[in-house]
C-alpha cells in the first residue's frame, strides 16, 4: 500500500472542495473503496443528498397554480389549498422539502382555448396566485427573478421561487403585454401551448406558418432583450429551429424528452438536439409517462382512435364511447412508464447533446398518471440515484439537478444587459410584420 505524502493528501483535498465533482471524473467511491454506482439505493440516494446540500435543485415546470384554482373553484383563494398539509396532487412543502428542491419555476399556465374575455385577465389571476402562495409561506418560499436570487435562497435553506409562463396566446400579439410579463415576474415563456397562434405552430396542432412568423421571430428578440428565457415545449419543431435561428441567448424545454427514444409529436428530435450545444439550451426532463415510455404511447394512441371512431360513428354518445375504452382497456393491461424510461432518455440526450444540456421539468400537478417511482415532487433524489447508477458523475448529477439551467438563466441575464444597451423596446407590431394579417 503506497501512502500519500501530507501535500498531497492535502492538495487533494483542496481540489475536492473547490472543484466539486472533479474527484469524480472516474466514478465515485461508496464505503470499502467499491464504484458507487455499485453501491446499494440507499447508498446512492444519501450521496444525492450530499451534492444537493451545494446544488440547487431546480426544477422548471410544476403546475400547482392551475391545480389550486381548479381545486378551489375560486382562483383568488390560495388559503384554501393549504401547502403545509399533505394536499390531494403532487406539491406541498413537506413534499418538496424530501425532495430536495432548491429551486422553482412555478407555472402559471393557462388554456389557449380560453376566449371569454381574452387571456390577459386569465394569465393576470394566474400570476397573482403565483405570488401570493409564494408570499404566503415565506419560511419555505423566496420569490426570485435571477439565477443569482435562486442560488441565495437555497444558501438560506428557501426554494427560490419564478415564474414560467405556458404558452404565447397570453401576450395577445402585444410585445409590450410580454413586457409586462416580465415586469411581473415572469422569467420564461412557452412559445405555444397546445394551439397554433398567429405567429408560431404548436405540436400538437395543425401546423400554419411553417415555423415563426417574422412577428413571432421579433417575440424572440424582445425576450432576448428582456431575458427571459424562450421555452420551445409544445412547439412544432420548425418552431425550435426558426428560434435557434434568431435567439442569442441560449433556450429551454421547461418540460420535454428525447423524440429518438419516445416518438411522440411533444419531444425534442435529435437533430434539434445536436444544435443544444452552439445555443447552450438545456432540455428540462420531463415525467409524463405518455412522453417517457413508447409502450404508454401507443397505449394512449389506441386509446384515441377508439374514441375517435366511436365518436365519427356516434356523435354525442358519451356513453359508447366509455364502454368502448372501458373494454380496450380491460383487455389490454395499461403498461406503465419507470423511471428507468426516465433516464433512458437522460442517457440519449446525454449522448447526442451531452450532459450539459439536461435538467429536470417534472410537470407535477399538470398530469394525472405519474411515472412508476416519480409520483411527487419528493421523488427527484431517486430519479439522480438511477443516473449514479448509470456512472454519471458528480459533475454531471450536479448539471442535471440545476446547474445547467442556472447556467443557461444567467447566459440569458448576460445576452439581456447587453442588448439592453444598443436595443430599444420593440414597438414592432404583427400587422407590420405580418402583412398577411392586415
Amino acid at each position: 500500500m503506497h501512502m500519500l505524502s501530507r501535500r498531497t493528501r492535502t492538495l487533494v483535498a483542496t481540489l475536492a472542495l473547490v472543484l466539486p465533482g472533479a474527484l469524480s471524473a472516474q466514478g465515485a467511491k461508496a464505503a470499502g473503496g467499491q464504484p458507487l454506482r455499485n453501491a446499494d439505493f440507499a447508498t446512492r440516494v444519501a450521496h444525492v443528498k450530499q451534492l444537493l446540500a451545494t446544488t440547487p435543485l431546480v426544477d422548471s415546470h410544476n403546475d400547482l397554480p392551475w391545480a389550486m384554482r381548479e381545486f378551489a373553484n375560486a382562483p383568488l383563494d390560495v388559503e384554501v389549498y393549504d401547502l403545509n398539509k399533505t394536499t390531494k396532487g403532487m406539491t406541498d412543502i413537506k413534499r418538496l422539502r424530501q425532495g430536495h428542491v432548491g429551486g422553482q419555476f412555478w407555472s402559471v399556465y393557462i388554456p389557449g382555448e380560453i376566449r371569454d374575455s381574452g387571456y390577459a385577465r386569465v394569465q393576470l389571476e394566474q400570476i397573482d396566485i403565483a405570488r401570493r402562495v409564494i408570499a404566503r409561506y415565506p419560511k419555505d418560499l423566496k420569490w426570485s427573478l435571477t439565477a443569482a436570487d435562486v442560488r441565495a435562497a437555497h444558501k438560506a435553506g428557501k426554494i427560490g421561487s419564478l415564474l414560467g409562463m405556458e404558452g404565447g396566446h397570453a401576450i395577445e400579439n402585444s410585445l409590450g403585454a410580454l413586457r409586462a410579463y416580465y415586469e411581473l415576474g415572469a422569467r420564461y415563456m412557452t412559445l405555444t401551448h397546445n394551439v397554433t397562434l398567429d405567429w408560431a405552430d404548436a405540436a400538437l396542432d395543425v401546423p400554419t406558418h411553417k415555423g415563426l412568423t417574422p412577428f413571432g421571430k421579433e417575440v424572440v428578440r424582445e425576450m432576448n432583450r428582456l431575458g427571459m428565457l424562450v421555452d420551445l415545449s409544445h412547439v412544432s419543431p420548425a418552431v425550435m429551429s426558426n428560434a435557434l435561428d434568431v435567439t442569442e441567448a441560449p433556450v429551454i424545454f421547461s418540460h420535454s424528452a428525447a423524440r429518438g427514444v419516445t416518438d411522440v409529436a411533444r419531444n425534442v428530435p435529435d437533430s434539434i438536439l445536436a444544435r443544444l450545444p452552439k445555443n447552450g439550451g438545456v432540455v428540462m426532463m420531463t415525467f409524463v409517462p405518455g412522453f417517457t415510455s413508447q409502450d404508454v404511447a401507443d397505449f394512449e394512441k389506441r386509446v384515441t382512435a377508439i374514441r375517435d371512431s366511436i365518436t365519427k360513428a356516434h356523435p354525442g354518445d358519451n356513453d359508447a364511447q366509455f364502454k368502448a375504452v372501458a373494454a380496450w382497456r380491460e383487455a389490454h393491461p395499461t403498461p406503465r412508464s419507470t423511471i428507468a424510461n426516465v433516464a433512458d432518455h437522460m442517457d440519449h440526450i446525454k449522448k447526442v447533446a451531452g450532459a450539459e444540456h439536461i435538467g429536470m421539468g417534472g410537470d407535477y400537478d399538470g398530469i394525472t398518471e405519474t411515472v412508476v417511482g416519480l409520483e411527487d415532487v419528493s421523488k427527484y433524489p431517486d430519479l439522480l440515484a438511477e443516473l449514479v447508477k448509470r456512472g454519471w458523475t458528480d459533475k454531471e448529477i450536479r448539471g442535471v439537478a440545476g446547474e445547467n439551467v442556472l447556467r443557461a438563466l444567467t447566459r440569458a441575464e448576460v445576452v439581456s444587459a447587453q442588448l439592453r444597451k444598443t436595443r430599444p423596446a420593440s414597438t414592432k407590431t404583427i400587422q407590420q410584420l405580418d402583412r398577411t394579417r392586415q
